[in-house]
């Protein structure tokens, strides 16, 4: 079982991380193959969002199913869950006792730490080591 629930979460970071990093690279290569030698076309510029939308929603899609899967390899009781701007006013008392009984899942946990990977890395390159735009 422990062993399933690392392949889980394997998989859940590698998605994650892809979503920011694989899956707009490709849609880019993509576009390339579109453009060949020639210069920009809005042809590649919409084969590009059009890739990355249906990339970024498969991934999505695949980081749900495993959430899921990694919820009953867990144990973890699945309730109806609301997003905290999606619920009435008139929710906040039962709702707010269930949130804080199921608790947060670990695709959350992954995905908030590889969107602060992110963050950091692009302050890096752009503080540090994309230099001034500027001419000299």
């Amino acid at each position: 079982m422990l062993l399933k629930r690392l392949l889980v979460s394997a998989a859940t970071a590698l998605l994650a991380i892809s979503i920011w990093t694989g899956a707009p690279l490709f849609a880019l290569w993509v576009g390339s193959q579109v453009v060949g030698r020639e210069q920009l076309t809005m042809q590649a510029v919409f084969v590009v969002i059009v890739v990355l939308g249906v990339l970024v929603f498969a991934i999505a899609l695949a980081l749900t199913r495993l959430n899921a899967m990694y919820d009953r390899l867990s144990g973890r009781a699945t309730r109806e869950r609301r997003l905290a701007w999606l619920r009435s006013m008139r929710d906040e008392g039962w709702r707010d006792e269930l949130d804080r009984e199921v608790g947060g899942t670990v695709l959350e946990g992954i995905v908030m730490v590889t969107v602060w990977v992110a963050v950091i890395a692009f302050l890096v390159w752009f503080f540090v080591l994309a230099g001034s735009p500027l001419p000299h």
